[in-house]
């Protein structure tokens, strides 16, 4: 018996694995530079929060023109410019003397290309290639993302410290140099650019691709405008913005120096952050895998509970002193990103396939406009009472807001398919919002 091929669709995802943990890392970086910047170059933390700021907004608000631009000209292309934009953002961070420069370098430049590769990538790789799995795969993409933006930090604060920050970016920057030929000879658009259907695709029923014609700008705007009739987006994108202040915003920015304020090494810190992006490649797996058999709603209900009881928990956890911060790290490791694949999932739900990518992508921009607000919120608060703690209560307050409201997604959408059901319903045929 012949051994069984893989299927193109996972070498694919396995690529999109690799730029995806890689652009996630170089989202990291600001972490272990704070405190060196403000060493070096006298700038305060508020400052450097507003950089930081600026490229959590734009990597969000980057995101559904990035998935209109692949659907009109191609995955391969457009990811390989963006490593190249990356590239040149992070090795320019080498040569800033004045804080604009850090704005226009690491806000504009890199912002922008990381937003490109980002989870918009993820989702436009799974609704291609894949019809069975899906859940799983973006699971593992959003993983990869999140962990690693986490895993790398104790090896780059190592650097920093016995080497200095500007050999950091360097290394980076030649790291994204080297992802481009990856892309390039690996990343196909579609299957049937190599002669396949979608993975778990019936050969009965070939999948024929939209034809993607028009201004990419045209249609990204358009799939919003469409979106912004659907209840459920509204919902969606308020939850993905708590879900942004409270992971990348807060924690991702500020834990680092927060742990330095109580006399942690920035090493061991960084620790503690590649302890959660090693859990959140198990829990955000396992959340993917999850979102293929259950509730949606009641997954995102439970991930931001527990995620807001860990933050009400982190003031306690800098007293205790053997098992504090580590157990933090462990329990909200699980649940840093564990959010996205059922959030997909009821994006596709509410507005179809074909807008589905878009649509995520401006949700996701709700999400990284809440990770630049909370990170320059945490800034501003520490920079004013020299205290984290009013940041990480605040936040546990919104994590628990949060899993109340997803519970109200595709609830007209189950009340109206009720009364369909009852006897004198609507003819059939009727759709509601959301359909």
């Amino acid at each position: 018996m012949a051994p069984r091929r893989v299927h193109y669709a996972w070498i694919v995802a396995a690529a999109t694995f690799i730029v995806l943990l890689s652009a996630a890392a170089v989202r990291a970086t600001p972490g272990v530079l704070m405190v060196p910047l403000q060493n070096e170059l006298g700038w305060s933390r508020a400052l450097i929060s507003g950089a930081v700021s600026l490229n959590l907004v734009l990597y969000g608000l980057v995101g559904p023109f990035a998935a209109a631009i692949m659907q009109r000209f191609g995955i391969r292309r457009v990811v390989m410019i963006a490593l190249a934009v990356m590239a040149t953002g992070v090795a320019l961070t080498n040569l800033m003397h004045a804080p604009w420069q850090l704005y226009a370098c690491w806000g504009v430049l890199v912002g922008v290309a990381t937003g490109t590769t980002a989870s918009v990538l993820g989702a436009t790789i799974v609704q291609r290639w894949f019809v069975a799995r899906r859940g799983l795969v973006i699971g593992i993409l959003t993983a990869s993302a999140a962990t690693g933006q986490l895993v790398f930090l104790p090896a780059m604060a190592a650097f920093v410290q016995s080497d200095g920050w500007r050999p950091v970016v360097l290394g980076i920057a030649a790291i994204m140099v080297g992802l481009i030929p990856i892309v390039g000879l690996v990343v196909r658009d579609r299957p049937e650019h190599v002669g396949l259907l979608p993975y778990g695709a019936d050969p009965a029923a070939p999948i024929v691709p939209p034809v993607v014609v028009g201004n990419p700008f045209a249609l990204a705007l358009g799939a919003l405008r469409r979106a912004t009739h659907h209840r459920d987006f509204w919902l969606l994108a308020a939850s993905f913005f708590i879900c942004g202040a409270t992971t990348n915003g807060l924690i991702g920015t500020h834990l680092i120096p927060a742990c330095m304020d109580h006399g942690i090494p920035e090493v061991r810190a960084a620790g503690l952050l590649a302890t959660m992006g090693i859990f959140d490649l198990v829990g955000t797996t396992a959340s993917g895998w999850l979102s293929d058999r259950y509730d949606s709603r009641r997954l995102l209900a439970v991930y931001y509970g527990l995620r807001g009881v860990a933050l009400l928990y982190l003031p306690i956890a800098f007293g205790v002193e053997v098992f504090g911060l580590p157990a933090f790290a462990v329990f909200y490791g699980l649940d840093w990103i564990a959010t996205v694949p059922p959030t997909l999932k009821l994006t596709v739900d509410a507005v179809g396939p074909v807008d589905g990518p878009i649509v995520f992508g401006w949700i996701f921009t709700a999400h990284q406009i809440g990770a630049g607000a909370g990170a320059l919120a945490a800034g501003i608060i520490r920079t004013e009472v020299e205290t984290y703690t009013p940041a990480w209560v605040g936040a546990g307050a919104i994590c628990l807001a949060a899993s109340v409201i997803v519970l109200r997604i595709g609830r007209r959408n189950s009340k109206a398919a009720n009364a369909a059901k009852a006897p004198g319903a609507s003819l059939p045929g009727t759709q509601t919002a959301g359909s």
